[in-house]
């Protein structure tokens, strides 16, 4: 599945010499959701990437469990792989880059309650409001425009991303896969954040990140969950997407 972006289209801006990206291998990601799915997949595969992760979760103990869960699986692939876990204040504290893979249920909640632990860091909003009745699952509308946005207005000292909304937590989570044919759209109003963000997803091989606009924007990713979902009911697969046309 894919999309085509025509290279005839490009905007002057993007001829913009490329800015430095900070070393993402001196940094701590943290994974707020650590323990569900998709939040233990990302940390699996950024620590097999050779990066510090903590996971975090409204106990600390079930987060220090599943850290040393990942880390056993990672330190199999990678010996100098770091994981570790905390509960979710903790995990914020401790991060430098925090993403957010929480149940949208309680994702207003939890960001309101951590806004001090994360101001002045970039946050990753992975997060997909989407309902599910008989007819298979639908995104839900957020008063806001979306996940994305209402962290963004939940956190007004942080620097907010929208990312990693369509990858597969199985595959993620199977080591057994190499690579990981992907790509992860980025958005977010910050230049130099939607950058580093971007380079985060490019240490899992196979995947690639991509700027998808601004955070106005993230409402419409959120919701393409829903068809991937779909998609993957209907063919028995781990559907993702990839961005034509582009170097």
């Amino acid at each position: 599945m894919g999309f085509k972006v025509m290279g005839a289209n490009r905007h002057l801006e993007d001829t913009v010499t490329e800015p430095a990206v900070p070393d993402l291998a001196s940094l701590t990601i943290g994974v707020l959701g650590g323990t569900g799915p998709q939040g233990k997949g990302l940390a699996l595969r950024w620590a097999v990437a050779g990066l510090r992760v903590v996971i975090g979760s409204r106990s600390a103990e079930r987060a220090e469990k599943a850290a040393a869960e990942l880390a056993e699986l990672a330190v199999s692939v990678n010996p100098s792989a770091e994981v570790s876990g905390a509960d979710n204040h903790g995990c914020a504290a401790a991060a430098d880059l925090v993403l957010v893979a929480v149940p949208w249920d309680g994702h207003d909640a939890l960001l309101t309650s951590l806004r001090e632990q994360l101001a002045g860091k970039i946050v990753i909003d992975c997060v997909n409001p989407l309902g599910f009745d008989k007819q298979g699952p639908f995104p839900l509308r957020v008063a806001e425009g979306s996940a994305a946005q209402q962290a963004a207005a939940l956190l007004p000292e942080s620097r907010v991303t929208a990312a990693f909304h369509h990858v597969s937590a199985v595959t993620l989570a199977d080591l057994s896969v190499p690579k990981i044919d992907l790509d992860v759209l980025v958005l977010g109003e910050d230049r130099a954040a939607t950058d580093q963000v971007r380079a985060l997803a490019d240490t899992i091989p196979g995947v690639r990140g991509v700027y998808g606009g601004r955070l106005r924007n993230a409402g419409q990713v959120e919701a393409l969950t829903a068809n991937l979902i779909a998609i993957n009911r209907r063919y028995k697969t781990h559907a993702g997407i990839r961005i034509t046309d582009l170097p």
